[in-house]
């Protein structure tokens, strides 16, 4: 078994790092210099920034403002949030992402993903998955940031994306982002079922136990943000009891 990694994930809004409920209601909690630092020092293993409003605001990512992130960090950067073509994803490698992940235009636009890997390798490229449980009991894949439907179910989508080259999935679950009730597992279940690529859970962490639930359902990585943002946990501490619980982790 791998390593299991522990990536903080940072939304970009303007020039703040911002946190909601369900994707929604975000409230300033930073700056994203200082909460890369932060996090970096308390050991992520990697780390994730999404210019949360981009692509609701039809723009591509801050180059600059991720350029600035990336100088504090000395880990792997998954870099997204806008993206709209390959000049895009140019952009955020030379701005100091090792990984970029895309979830709406790729949805509009699924031949974008098997160009982006050809010119850039299916290492480089990450499914963003948004994900919500429909009235009838499937999951909706959505865009611009949990916001708008696109009436793709996720399983099929997560299909399609898999046969055009990605390399990796950000899983998040709309409906437990932001709660602290625990990462969507039923969800994280379906989705690794199928997966022949890492999956990275987001969405609902609460504690250690709940991070220990997503990884023996079978995610490769756990995804977390409110419980560091609000300083609930520190990575250092929950690193120590997974390892207690006897999962394979990086140390700090």
């Amino acid at each position: 078994m791998l390593k299991i990694r522990i990536i903080p994930r940072l939304d970009v809004k303007g020039s703040s790092i911002v946190k909601g409920i369900h994707m929604e209601g975000l409230r300033v909690v930073g700056r994203p210099q200082d909460m890369a630092r932060k996090y970096f020092e308390q050991g992520a293993d990697e780390m994730i920034i999404m210019d949360t409003v981009a692509s609701l605001y039809g723009r591509s990512p801050d180059f600059a403002l991720m350029r600035t992130v990336a100088d504090e960090l000395f880990i792997p950067l998954t870099m997204g949030g806008g993206i709209q073509s390959l000049h895009d994803i140019t952009n955020l490698l030379r701005a100091g992402a090792d990984k970029i992940a895309i979830n709406t235009y790729a949805i509009r636009n699924p031949p974008l993903i098997a160009e982006a890997v050809r010119q850039f390798g299916s290492q480089c490229i990450v499914l963003s998955v948004e994900a919500k449980r429909t009235p009838e009991g499937w999951w909706e894949a959505y865009t611009e940031g949990g916001r708008e439907h696109s009436g793709r179910n996720v399983i099929d989508w997560v299909r399609e994306a898999l046969d055009l080259g990605i390399g990796e999935i950000l899983l998040t679950s709309v409906d437990s982002d932001g709660t602290r009730m625990g990462y969507a597992l039923d969800l994280i279940r379906a989705v690794t079922a199928i997966s022949t690529v890492p999956v990275i859970a987001h969405g609902g962490a609460r504690d250690s136990a709940s991070l220990f639930a997503a990884i023996e359902t079978g995610a490769d990585a756990v995804a977390l943000a409110t419980i560091l943002h609000y300083d609930e946990c520190s990575i250092g501490p929950l690193k120590r009891e997974l390892s207690r619980c006897g999962l394979p982790i990086r140390s700090s």
